[in-house]
């Protein structure tokens, strides 16, 4: 069994999640971000800046994943954390968002946020609404038709939430 682990990223890991980042972008199935974006145009999308903080998901040396976390909102949002979550499609369905998953929920308690919130989780995405449930987050409201889906037309997007 490949173990799963999870550091910050760095600039220099920036090439490494591009491939799998444009690869889903492409698909057009999961994320509302700009279509045809450069490597240099993607990077302030995916590489969050502090106090925010970008990890990658290791297994043997190659980077299999990645999340990015930071506050919901400022201000008066601030005390509400939010992420998102990339796994490299050669890598899907063994794990490796879950250890994402679980790492984000660790240091959304660290750094002392009071709860997560996803705003935009497509609904017909399964295996992302099963694996966030399953780590204790509710829909807490949909938005019906918020989302093209390039097979299944306008869907809704969720909004998750779990109380810290």
């Amino acid at each position: 069994m490949t173990t799963t682990t999870i550091r910050l990223a760095t600039d220099q890991d920036w090439p490494n999640i591009y491939p799998f980042y444009a690869a889903i972008m492409a698909e057009g199935k999961t994320y509302a971000f700009p279509e045809g974006q450069t490597l240099d145009d993607a990077r302030p999308w995916w590489m969050e800046q502090p106090p925010g903080q970008t990890v990658v998901a290791i297994e043997d040396d190659a980077i299999v994943g990645s999340a990015k976390m930071g506050a919901n909102r400022p201000g008066r949002g601030a005390h509400v954390a939010t992420a998102s979550f990339l796994v490299d499609p050669a890598h899907q369905n063994r794990g490796v968002g879950r250890v994402l998953g679980l790492y984000v929920l660790d240091w959304a308690r660290a750094e002392g946020f009071k709860s997560i919130q996803f705003n935009a989780v497509v609904e017909v995405n399964e295996a992302a609404v099963h694996l966030w449930h399953s780590l204790g987050y509710d829909i807490v409201g949909t938005a019906p038709a918020s989302f093209d889906h390039p097979e299944a037309g306008l869907v809704g997007l969720h909004m998750m939430y779990q109380h810290l």
